[in-house]
């Protein structure tokens, strides 16, 4: 099969021409595999689409079109509201958003305790002093206020799981810079329980030329240079 290690970018399928040459097509939407309720996603054309399959191969179809060029992926899940993200609500985000990041790391040191493999060793021995500080605020609903206090008080147990994020988004080159298609995977799962990230992201990107460097990043989240 010459499609057999033909690699497509995502949208595309592999096609054998007579000559049996691999090439890459738009890949049909109606021939996507079918998917279950919970794998639709949202395009930015606030559409629902049966999977990624569906929407990356609408995109291709559109490409060199101004729809094209303006449909993304949203978020994971069917279109529904999301309500807009007032000031108040994005001044508090980077407090559950901070927590939220330690709370997975945690939860991966943990799985690591049994079977190994989530985090590297230098990442482990990181997570580890955090894990094992009984000064630590165990994953649950806090309040504001407490968020902000734990912050202040133990500052240090954030600094890395904000760094950590950072360069486990940053892949698609890893260049120290963060684009629109590399915080696409952790804006896309989270705007249906977390409606502000969008405008946290836009509002990280303090010089607005669509790109995010390692200092924006940990400005936003009140981490000092």
């Amino acid at each position: 099969d010459p499609c057999l290690n033909f690699h497509c970018k995502r949208g595309k399928a592999c096609h054998a021409d007579k000559q049996g040459k691999p090439h890459c097509i738009c890949q049909d939407p109606a021939a996507c595999p079918p998917t279950k309720d919970y794998e639709h996603v949202c395009g930015t054309d606030n559409k629902t689409y049966d999977g990624t399959c569906q929407l990356f191969g609408t995109k291709c179809q559109l490409e060199g079109t101004k729809m094209g060029r303006q449909l993304h992926l949203d978020y994971m899940g069917s279109c529904k509201y999301i309500p807009p993200c007032t000031d108040y609500e994005v001044d508090q985000f980077p407090l559950r958003m901070r927590d939220w990041l330690k709370n997975i790391l945690i939860q991966y040191y943990e799985r690591d305790l049994n079977t190994s493999g989530i985090l590297t060793e230098k990442q482990r021995n990181k997570v580890e002093k955090i894990y094992q500080n009984d000064k630590r605020l165990v994953a649950g609903d806090h309040p504001v206020e407490l968020l902000l206090h734990d912050f202040e008080k133990n500052y240090h147990m954030y600094v890395y799981p904000v760094h950590w994020q950072f360069h486990q988004l940053d892949q698609h080159p890893v260049d120290r810079l963060l684009t629109h298609s590399e915080l696409a995977p952790l804006r896309a799962s989270l705007v249906p329980m977390e409606h502000c990230i969008t405008r946290f992201f836009q509002e990280c990107d303090g010089d607005r030329d669509k790109l995010i460097v390692l200092k924006e990043w940990c400005h936003c989240f009140g981490i000092k240079e």
